[in-house]
């Protein structure tokens, strides 16, 4: 989801939220809440941040001895890193520390979400692939030495010359949302290489079937000539990565230390002296988060992630593409917005739940919804690990897949819409209107 986005979404909300309503909720009670959300996403981080060190310590295990076993090492690693980072997409798109675009969050932390998760990318930026004709591309950050000035507008060239964390940083998005250098896509890209199963695009005979996902050979880490290059980018990408989300994790920190925990005090009404004046009103705080939760459903999981690439169809818009590893991506997801409407993480009580204020009609309601959901993904995930990845479940021919993954996308964008019920309990008004992108791809 471009950036631009969080503004309009988080304006409109803000913005419906000037005419008052009767509370439903008491501000003790909506405090509560806001603490358990707080936990949830001071956990998840901190998890996140702590697969993404172990990914590190696996690459740079694998550059300092590139073999099979290390480079398969690295791979388990990305994979077990993205299981805790899928879960803290739901805090995107309310305001928070991982994209907040002005204010003191923003200048406070970044919103460098965009440096974590952008996708998709465009590879040939990063290094070569093989295109339809077989041949090999050229032109790329890997095999320039001196300025590389990437493709797009408003571009900006960079010395590549030695890859580093920080020249990342310059050229990701350097010329356009497609131009990813950083984050776990560009890493994924780097292990696995692309996944060339052109035939659900193109007319032509290139396909590592239903069960094959990228296989960069280890020759390019090895004997090739730019095998230096790419153990370099690995290090510097994965540096950063884990720089930029230990930023974040540290916002929701239970304590005050500078800016470490600022975030997650000023969200519970906490910050005195001279800092009271960053608190948010937990009224306000709620009416973003709701917005965020039905936006990220609705729009960015239902939508971009799903609609895109199963109604297209296109490979290249599942989100890992390079790997395979988009029916997890769309588990964790799911399980993220799961986490914060029950109050749980890893399938246990944290605190008070946002749900929990919603009658008992509606509750059933959204229960019903979420089983549907769930038996869905979890059918996603069964053919995902036995018959075929997701990129091939998304081919028309596959009609019975098709019709469950449309499905899945339909019920999610139901979802979205609940949390207009969930904000009411809470004497918030939102309209469908402000728990849809009004930017997201039409199809």
């Amino acid at each position: 989801m471009k950036k631009t986005i969080l503004s309009t979404i988080i304006a409109g909300a803000v913005l419906a939220f000037s005419v008052p309503s009767q509370a439903a909720v008491s501000q003790s009670d909506k405090l509560a809440t806001l603490s358990t959300y707080a936990s949830i996403a001071s956990v998840n981080y901190s998890d996140a941040v702590k697969d993404a060190k172990a990914l590190q310590v696996a690459i740079s295990a694998f550059t300092a001895k590139p073999t099979a076993e290390s480079l398969q090492a690295a791979k388990d690693a990305w994979l077990v890193s993205r299981e805790s980072y899928g879960t803290t997409e739901i805090f995107r798109l309310s305001n928070g520390p991982i994209d907040a675009e002005d204010g003191w969050v923003a200048e406070t932390y970044g919103g460098v979400e965009g440096e974590l998760n952008s996708w998709p990318l465009d590879e040939n930026m990063i290094d070569y692939t093989i295109d339809a004709n077989n041949k090999r591309t050229s032109g790329n950050i890997i095999d320039t030495k001196g300025l590389f000035t990437p493709g797009g507008e408003d571009v900006t060239a960079v010395d590549v010359t030695t890859i580093t964390p920080a020249v990342l940083g310059d050229l990701n998005t350097n010329g356009g949302d497609a131009n990813v250098a950083a984050g776990y896509h560009a890493i994924e890209f780097m292990l696995w290489g692309q996944d060339q199963d052109y035939n659900n695009m193109i007319e032509d005979a290139i396909s590592n079937g239903a069960m094959t996902a990228g296989q960069r050979p280890l020759s390019d880490f090895t004997t090739d000539k730019l095998a230096k290059r790419r153990l370099d980018y690995l290090n510097a990408v994965a540096a950063k990565m884990v720089d930029d989300l230990s930023v974040v994790s540290s916002a929701w920190e239970d304590n005050v230390s500078g800016d470490k925990g600022l975030y997650r005090a000023a969200l519970l009404d906490k910050l005195t002296g001279e800092q009271k004046s960053k608190n948010i009103e937990p009224a306000t705080s709620l009416k973003q988060i709701f917005a965020g939760v039905g936006v990220f459903s609705k729009s960015e999981l239902a939508n971009e992630r799903i609609a895109v690439a199963v109604l297209t169809p296109s490979e290249e818009d599942e989100h890992s593409c390079f790997s395979d590893n988009t029916h997890r991506d769309i588990a964790l997801n799911y399980q993220g917005i799961k986490n914060v409407l029950l109050g749980e993480y890893k399938g246990k009580k944290v605190g008070p739940a946002f749900i929990d204020n919603v009658s008992d009609e509606e509750q059933a309601e959204i229960a019903k919804l979420m089983a549907d959901i769930e038996m869905r993904i979890a059918k996603i995930n069964t053919l995902a690990t036995t018959t075929m990845h997701f990129d091939y479940q998304i081919r028309p021919e596959n009609e019975e897949s098709v019709q469950n993954i449309v499905t899945l996308k339909n019920q999610l964008r139901r979802l979205g819409d609940q949390m207009v019920i969930v904000s009411k309990a809470y004497g918030i008004s939102l309209t469908t209107n402000d728990v849809t992108d009004a930017e997201e791809t039409q199809l």
